[in-house]
């Protein structure tokens, strides 16, 4: 089939926010140009319609009543239309959604993997649910793609190593040339901090807290922490800031649409997270020349190298995570390269919708 004809599907469960625009957003919409340039026709499926950003140029199918799966589930039942790729991303894989997509359409299915796995990984019950569901709707989908390495091989460990040969890595991006980058030289003593989260438990920041408190006093008094980001954890979180006296330390700023133009006013970020499966903040932050301190969960040591653009501790390990911020506080280790190169070269928001749109040539 020519380019130009092509008819895509793209089902996206994720909640489209005009106060909580992040990566993914960016990332919708510029793939949306690339195939409405290249003249392949795109319908979206989302929980909720939008206008905001660019998304009055989508041609949006949203319904909040019901899942995402059953969504176009009905849709495809009732609507005319030979979609030639499907597209899932935030969607759970290996689940009868796909075989019953394969048995009313004759199309390409490639699921894309966002979610990131418990940090002691799944129950042995759970285990064996996954890959039973591997065997027998894994043959449904076409490609898998995870968004890390780290990713594509917990798609293997989960669904089945039979998958190997149709799963492949494709890395998310940032907007590297919307994010200001730091050219002052960083503070080499009581650096300026900055966390950016979705604040919930598996992110680790009650463990920030702990580890905070241990400091010797002379330390706490001149730090601060600006926390950037919302969430259901912030009440506890308060409360645990509250309990220990900190304060004076830990300043809860809220969801930010303009981080992008504020990571250039810090030193360091801190992402003490127990799960992760690609960090676009961590991206963020290095290209914005700030260095990351984070944990070694996930794909974050695919991009955060220790003690040359960041440091890496264990995952709620509130002893290391001490030690290692009162070295970075009081001099003792210090990042001193840019770190806005290797984002640049290899983690280009160009490169990421690029090879996206690979996908569907």
């Amino acid at each position: 089939m020519e380019l130009g004809r092509k008819h895509i599907a793209v089902i996206c469960n994720y909640q489209l926010l005009d106060n909580r625009i992040g990566g993914m957003d960016y990332f919708f919409w510029a793939f949306n140009k690339k195939c409405l340039e290249a003249g392949i026709t795109i319908d979206w499926f989302f929980p909720n319609a939008a206008t905001h950003g660019m998304y009055d140029t989508f041609t949006i199918i949203a319904n909040a009543n019901t899942s995402i799966e059953a969504l176009f589930i009905n849709y495809i039942k009732h609507t005319p239309v030979n979609y030639t790729h499907v597209i899932t991303h935030f969607v759970e894989l290996c689940t009868s959604f796909y075989a019953e997509v394969k048995q009313l359409l004759d199309t390409k299915i490639i699921a894309v993997d966002h979610n990131p796995r418990p940090l002691g990984g799944y129950a042995i019950k759970k285990r064996l649910k996954k890959r039973v569901k591997g065997y027998l709707y894994g043959k449904h989908i076409d490609e898998f793609i995870g968004v890390s390495n780290y990713t594509s091989q917990a798609i293997l460990k989960d669904f089945g190593s039979f998958l190997k040969s149709k799963t492949k890595t494709i890395y998310n991006g940032v907007l590297i040339e919307d994010i200001v980058p730091k050219t002052t030289t960083r503070a080499k003593t009581n650096p300026k901090f900055l966390v950016v989260s979705h604040l919930r438990f598996s992110k680790g920041i009650q463990d920030l807290i702990l580890a905070v408190s241990h400091l010797p006093q002379q330390i706490i008094k001149d730090l601060n922490i600006d926390v950037f980001g919302d969430g259901p954890y912030k009440a506890t979180l308060l409360q645990l800031v509250a309990k220990h006296q900190l304060d004076g330390v830990f300043n809860f700023k809220g969801s930010c649409s303009s981080l992008n133009t504020r990571y250039q006013n810090y030193d360091y970020m801190l992402q003490p997270t127990h799960m992760e499966c690609f960090s676009l903040s961590i991206l963020e932050s290095l290209a914005a020349n700030i260095p990351v301190i984070t944990t070694s969960v996930g794909g974050n040591q695919e991009v955060v190298i220790h003690e040359k653009n960041g440091f890496i501790f264990k995952s709620k390990d509130v002893q290391e995570l001490t030690a290692l911020l009162q070295s970075v506080i009081t001099g003792k280790k210090q990042i001193k390269i840019n770190t806005r190169k290797l984002i640049e070269d290899q983690f280009s928001f160009e490169l990421m919708v690029e090879n996206h749109f690979d996908l569907i040539k």
